[in-house]
């Protein structure tokens, strides 16, 4: 089986590559060329290398020729702020499209999309978990993120449209062994130096990065063309989250809480310096008000159609804190 992978270098892209590679696959990443190859270790010697871009659409057919799966996991991160959008939309929505385009100009037998939680929507009246069901509706609570990777779906929805095997997998907030700085390693990583101050007041849910992996194989197996799998693990209130990992760290969690009305306040302030300074703001006011609301998730269509399972946030927790404990013995 030929697999292309793009967003190889990444948390995500990384695991997934080397879990592809221990069941057998022949991988090739697409990668830029300044992309670190930090977390996919010694894996990287075991994939070909295209380089190139999502913007670049020559070379995304290029890296198609030959494929079978393709498995698009690349994307831009961000917490929204007004400079953050262009590159949002140019990476998610438009590098989304150039990819189902190559995809059925190759022939690619069926294409997994990494989408998001955020691609549900978070309405801002539900009296029950969020599931694939849910339909997507403007609203403030939508962060630029959210509203690229739900756009970044329309354009799999047109290549489905067009004669494309898609399906859609859809994680929640991943945690695991990261790149130092990033994503959520760094909540990890802050927590342990003592500089995680204060503890948003709302829940999320949560999920292993070697859970989402293997989501994503099993969607790519077993998920049902056009549909969307939701790859959630626990539902956990904020506090829960950060004091799992600091038990696991062995140091004392922040104990202030901060409360959705401060939320916005700061998040206010950080957007009007980040205008000035042309920078980009610490905390958005589309973001204070997301983590200071209460989101439960189902899990169950995954479980139930592709046969994923999902462990606990203290072997999360303790994986992380065991890493973060080793890189600094360095």
């Amino acid at each position: 089986m030929k697999v292309l992978v793009t967003g190889a270098t990444g948390m995500i892209g990384a695991t997934l590559t080397r879990h592809l590679l221990d069941r057998g696959a022949t991988i090739r990443i697409l990668r830029r060329a300044t992309s670190r190859l930090d977390l996919l270790g010694p894996a990287a010697d075991h994939v070909e290398h295209v380089l190139g871009d999502l913007t670049d659409t020559s070379r995304l057919f290029e890296a198609m020729q030959g494929v079978e799966h393709v498995y698009h996991v690349a994307a831009h991160i961000a917490l929204g702020g007004r400079r953050e959008r262009a590159r949002l939309f140019a990476v998610n929505v438009r590098g989304t499209a150039h990819v189902v385009d190559a995809a059925l100009a190759a022939g690619v037998e069926r294409l997994v999309y990494t989408s998001s939680i955020a691609a549900l929507g978070r309405p801002e009246n539900l009296d029950r978990p969020i599931d694939e069901r849910l339909e997507w509706h403007d609203s403030p609570l939508n962060t630029s993120y959210a509203v690229s990777k739900h756009q970044a779906e329309l354009e799999v929805y047109r290549g489905l449209a067009e004669g494309l095997d898609a399906v859609i997998v859809n994680p929640s907030l991943v945690f695991g062994v990261g790149r130092s700085g990033e994503n959520t390693y760094q909540i990890a990583e802050r927590i342990a130096r003592g500089s995680f101050p204060v503890i948003p007041s709302g829940s999320t849910n949560v999920v292993d990065v070697q859970d989402v992996a293997a989501g994503h194989v099993r969607a790519m197996q077993y998920g049902r063309a056009g549909e969307r799998y939701l790859l959630g693990g626990e539902n956990l209130p904020w506090r829960t989250v950060i004091g799992t990992l600091a038990e696991a760290l062995g140091v004392t969690p922040p104990r202030r809480r901060l409360p959705p009305g401060l939320a916005l306040a700061a998040a206010s302030l950080a957007e009007a310096v980040a205008f000035i300074t042309r920078g980009q703001p610490l905390l958005t006011r589309a973001m204070a008000r997301s983590i200071s609301r209460s989101y439960t998730y189902d899990n169950r269509k995954a479980a139930e159609v592709l046969g994923c399972s999902f462990r606990p946030f203290t072997a999360t927790a303790q994986r992380m804190a065991q890493a973060i404990r080793q890189r600094a013995s360095f």
